[in-house]
């Protein structure tokens, strides 16, 4: 089951950072035009976006544990 919440947050994070080089190369937010601005749905996605972010910076004790 850790796996699978592993890809699934992997693929949200992923997705956040799509969104991030979208606003920071072309001003362009994509979860805003597909969700609106601010809309409470838009900010599930970035609150989602940022835990999993924070769950995967977890990845580096694993790292460490590994070598």
């Amino acid at each position: 089951m850790s796996k699978v919440l592993d890809y699934i947050a992997l693929i949200v994070v992923i997705i956040g950072a799509v969104n991030w080089g979208l606003i920071g190369f072309f001003r362009f937010d994509l979860i805003a035009v597909l969700f609106g601005d601010m809309s409470w749905f838009s900010r599930i996605v970035y609150g989602l976006v940022g835990i999993c972010g924070l769950y995967l910076f977890t990845f580096f004790m694993k790292i460490g544990d590994e070598a």
